[in-house]
């Protein structure tokens, strides 16, 4: 029989633990039946909304001195409202947490966010085994029934979970120490530094993502800091004190720079700024490697990622999730991620075994960039460039850029003059469809004196196509600003191909040509189309519905769901960054003409592969405008890049679009759909607006979506 004292202990010791309470359902039932809002509760227990959410949907448990306090008020609740007609409410234990959902079903709607204490979780059978704050709980019940509104999608199938990253991609750390993963994971951060949680981060936390390419890198795991974790780890909430976005960084004398370099990690070139790079040099295969980036200071531009920086972590986690999935772990703007992502899907370099030592080595992957940084030819740099400046070149540069042109009045017609509507249509990321099956150099460039034109060859030819008459009703498709040419001018391979192909002579002067060759932006553009379809398709746009559907789903779809609407901005900067850094351009008062900059030691610093992209989304445009003449009479009003406005007799663009007696959309012309290429409504206005802008020399098609935002390039 026990003793006295070892009954009493026994009793002691349940009085020490933590009072249990009701479930997550039974909490948020009592606090309804009371009456009591659970903004007002949190006032009470002097904590937050969404803290309150996160305890009503098992995402976490408050402690002390709350948990009492909370217990008390359940406690009295219960008395008062007991369930299903029962006297008394008893607590049963916390659910336990529900597993973490596949990827695709975590993204079907927003998580909670900012738990105080984190609830247990299955635990993870892997050999990483940090602290899970808490696991998703279903999606029945995480999910308000209101989501039933939006659109049913079909959901792309999640990838397997790499036993080594069991955790995903990235976590987004907020001032509690909870770190929001992917899938509505919570993980328990300790760290206290930067070098803490750097050292957290490779050592317990399971993050990271597995390489895209059998010969690249895995991704390095990303750690976003909400604001409150920044001052937490010591940093400043605001970087100011730089003109330039780009120029933001602590100074080199800063606390936590000096605890980075003492701790033996070093940081890149750009230093500790909104994006900052911690590492050590690698040991064998094991890359010692964290990407931070911080939230208060501008990590996220708001052109690029609409709303996220003000999103709770749990949502920006959702956000950066999806992103990191179906694009790549964010490295930095979401320009720099398109050029990471080429890099990573066309390797530099692969294994191979050494002849004569029979050891292995690394080689050359062919089809790729290679390591070492190329010249440009000089009409394909920039005037500041080296080449340019230190040869003295002064025949010319490539022009090929996007479409800025606005139709002359003088060319209207009354017809047109009377008709309604003018209405804007905007092809889906048009360079990316510009970028499928392109054929660019790999090679340096060669020069040749009148070569015979082959455009099955990239490169830069000199020709003189002014003499090539045009319907004065479209814009030419030789020049950006769509004005006749007026003497030779260089022009990359698709702009000559298509004077050719609208019955032209060509006789190139002058030649730079590649004589090595490949798809390089193939794989790049197959990931990148993926995410746009698949992202739209999570949004209820699919491929799948007609045309007047597709219409109506474009006009709400952003607003079924502002996490999905910011994963697509992003996918579109992604596109126009990573072609725009293709040629990325010297920063920076101080610097001179003929000095290099850091962009040239990039085997990625490819002007030419730049104008290959914006030569044949411009020569795609110019064929489609071409085709709508011929199919249906009509002509532009104005293009902008790849927003092009006509004269309509209705808002509706199913009333001037050619659609064969079966009622398909005629091919060649502009088309409505989902898919890179095809076209969407950008924007409706009346004509007389239109004329009035076109007389005052200003562009219709900046301004037909509404207000005076500038379309940007490649969406």
């Amino acid at each position: 029989m026990a003793s006295e004292e070892e009954l009493f202990a026994n009793i002691d010791e349940l009085l020490a633990e933590e009072p249990q309470l009701p479930s997550p359902v039974e909490r948020a039932r009592l606090r309804e039946a009371a009456g009591v809002t659970q903004a007002r509760l949190a006032q009470a227990l002097k904590s937050t909304t969404q803290t309150v959410k996160n305890w009503e949907n098992g995402r976490s448990e408050p402690k002390e001195p709350r948990l009492s306090a909370y217990q008390r008020l359940l406690k009295g609740w219960a008395a008062k409202y007991p369930a299903h007609g029962s006297s008394t409410a008893a607590p049963s234990p916390v659910s336990a947490a529900a597993p973490v959902p596949e990827v695709s079903e975590a993204f079907m709607g927003p998580v909670a966010s900012e738990p105080e204490t984190p609830a247990a979780a299955a635990p993870v059978q892997t050999p990483v085994t940090p602290h899970v704050a808490a696991a998703r709980p279903a999606r029945a019940a995480a999910r308000p029934a209101t989501s039933s509104r939006r659109p049913a999608a079909k959901k792309a199938a999640a990838p397997a979970t790499d036993p080594r990253f069991p955790h995903g991609p990235l976590a987004v750390l907020d001032g509690d120490g909870c770190a929001y993963g992917t899938g509505g994971l919570v993980l328990d951060c300790p760290a206290t530094t930067v070098v803490e949680l750097v050292e957290w981060t490779l050592r317990e936390s399971g993050l990271g993502a597995p390489k895209l390419n059998r010969y690249g890198k895995d991704s390095d795991p990303l750690i976003v800091l909400a604001a409150a974790a920044a001052v937490k780890l010591g940093l400043p909430e605001r970087l100011e004190g730089h003109e330039q976005r780009r120029s933001l960084r602590l100074p080199e004398d800063h606390p936590v720079v000096k605890q980075v370099l003492k701790a033996k990690w070093q940081l890149t070139q750009r230093g500790f700024g909104p994006w900052a790079r911690v590492y050590r040099k690698a040991q064998g295969r094991e890359r010692q490697c964290v990407q931070l980036a911080i939230l208060s200071w501008d990590a996220l531009d708001e052109r690029s990622w609409p709303g996220v920086a003000a999103m709770e972590p749990a949502d920006v986690a959702r956000v950066l999730g999806v992103y990191a999935q179906r694009v790549i772990t964010p490295r930095g703007s979401t320009a720099v991620s398109g050029l990471e992502l080429m890099t990573a899907l066309r390797p530099p370099t692969k294994p191979e075994r050494d002849e004569a030592t029979g050891n292995w080595i690394s080689g050359y992957n062919p089809g790729s960039l290679g390591t070492q940084p190329m010249d440009p030819a000089p009409p394909e740099a920039t005037p500041e460039h080296p080449v340019v400046v230190n040869s003295g070149w002064t025949g010319g540069f490539l022009n090929e850029e996007a479409y800025q042109w606005v139709r002359s009045v003088d060319t209207l017609s009354d017809e047109e003059c009377t008709l309604p509507y003018a209405v804007g249509l905007d092809l889906n990321t048009a360079f990316l469809a510009a970028a499928a099956r392109l054929v660019v150099g790999l090679s340096a460039p060669d020069h040749f004196h009148a070569p015979k034109f082959n455009p099955k060859i990239p490169g830069s030819w000199l020709a003189d196509l002014s003499h090539i008459e045009l319907d004065p009703r479209l814009p030419s498709p030789f020049t950006p600003d769509g004005s006749r040419p007026t003497g030779p001018a260089w022009y990359q391979t698709h702009t000559l191909a298509y004077a050719q192909e609208l019955g032209h002579d060509v006789h190139p002067i002058e030649a730079y040509l590649r004589r090595e060759t490949g798809a390089y932006l193939d794989p790049w553009h197959d990931r990148l189309k993926n995410a746009y379809v698949d992202t739209l398709a999570d949004m209820g746009v699919t491929k799948d519905l007609d045309d007047r559907q597709f219409l109506a789903a474009m006009e709400q779809h952003k607003q079924n769901d502002p996490a999905l609407a910011a994963v697509l901005s992003a996918i579109k900067a992604t596109v126009k960054g990573g072609v725009g850094k293709l040629r990325e351009r010297p920063q920076g008062k101080s610097y001179k003409d003929g000095e290099t900059w850091p962009a040239l030691a990039r085997p990625t610093w490819r002007p030419d592969i730049r104008a290959a992209v914006i030569s044949k989304a411009r020569v795609n445009m110019h064929r489609k405008l071409n085709n709508m003449a011929k199919m249906t009479g009509l002509f532009p009003l104005a293009v902008l890049s790849d927003c092009v406005v006509y004269p309509s007799p209705a808002e509706n663009p199913l009333d001037f679009l050619p659609y064969a007696a079966s009622g398909k959309p005629q091919p060649g012309g502009f088309r409505l759909g989902p898919t890179p290429g095809l076209a969407k409504l950008e924007g409706v206005q009346s004509m007389l607006w239109a004329v009035d802008l076109m007389e005052k020399g200003l562009n219709p098609a900046r301004h037909i979506k509404g207000g005076d935002a500038v379309l940007d390039e490649g969406e």
